[in-house]
């Protein structure tokens, strides 16, 4: 009887031993799998705001000024807004907006894009990043160089080099080889501007449909923007197709972690109307695009 006892106590001690061990084979098993801080991060945002409803009817006034006239009903449409056709609103949605007036017809455009990566070594908003800097290199728009960190490493002094000095005839020669061409007089910088057809211009240039933007001197040239998500640039383009009219559409992109809004507005105008106001359109424009940023901060 003592003995079945003992067997008895031998065989539950074997028993709980199995038991307690099973939760570290568990923790090996899953230490395999690796640690989940190997994954790139989310980014911030998992869905997107409804974009018709997202811009106030005041602002929507002060950008279709020809709605003011339409009778109540189409004046409401146009207010209204036409929502985008997308696959998934979760990750882009759209709206427009259109107003014709006797002498200008104008357009606004919201594109919103909730970017995903699915590299899991990249995170969304650097790959946020990769999509607007390709919408940035298509617009041409280089970013302002950014000054190098000091360096705390002392200066060598310059070596005096013993070479025998260099005859002119050499100096060409090694000049071609570097890939350079003796250059000739030096034309001022405002001999290539004042070269420039005006913006304004009509005839040959303007039928074909010739694009400029504003002159860098205006200050209104394409550019970065600073205070406007996390990185953003204005583009503004004139296309004049004759003495039927001109059209100037602004651009107006910034990014805020993964998600990229683009603000287009454009303004058409009309017989000999005036040619449209660039600084105008990028002030509405700006003005748009910070409300918007704003609604994604709340």
């Amino acid at each position: 009887m003592a003995s079945a006892v003992v067997l008895a106590l031998g065989l539950g001690a074997g028993l709980t031993g199995c038991s307690s061990g099973a939760p570290a084979d568990t923790e090996a098993v899953d230490s395999k799998a690796g640690p989940a801080s190997s994954t790139a991060a989310p980014g911030r945002y998992r869905t997107l705001f409804e974009p018709c409803g997202a811009v106030p009817q005041a602002t929507l006034k002060d950008l279709l000024p020809g709605a003011a006239a339409l009778p109540e009903a189409e004046r409401d449409r146009a207010y209204r807004g036409t929502a985008a056709a997308t696959f998934d609103t979760d990750r882009r949605v759209g709206c427009s907006w259109k107003a014709d007036a006797p002498d200008a017809t104008h357009r606004l455009t919201l594109d919103i894009e909730r970017v995903v990566s699915y590299d899991p070594a990249v995170s969304d908003d650097d790959r946020a990043q990769q999509v607007f800097g390709a919408k940035q290199a298509a617009a041409g728009i280089v970013a302002p160089p950014t000054a190098p960190p000091p360096s705390s490493a002392p200066a060598s002094p310059t070596p005096t080099s013993s070479a025998p000095p260099v005859s002119p005839s050499a100096g060409v020669a090694t000049s071609a080889l570097a890939g350079h061409q003796p250059q000739g007089p030096r034309v001022p910088a405002a001999a290539h501007a004042s070269s420039a057809p005006p913006a304004g211009a009509t005839g040959a240039t303007a039928s074909a449909g010739a694009t400029a933007s504003p002159s860098q001197s205006s200050g209104l040239e394409p550019r970065m923007l600073d205070g406007l998500g996390e990185v953003a640039f204005v583009d503004d383009t004139l296309v004049t197709p004759g003495p039927s009219g001109a059209k100037r559409l602004v651009s107006v992109v910034f990014r805020t972690s993964n998600v990229i809004v683009t603000v287009s507005y454009e303004e058409l105008t009309t017989g000999s109307a005036e040619l449209p106001d660039s600084r105008e359109l990028q002030e509405r424009a700006r003005s748009l695009a910070r409300l918007l940023a704003e609604r994604l901060e709340e």
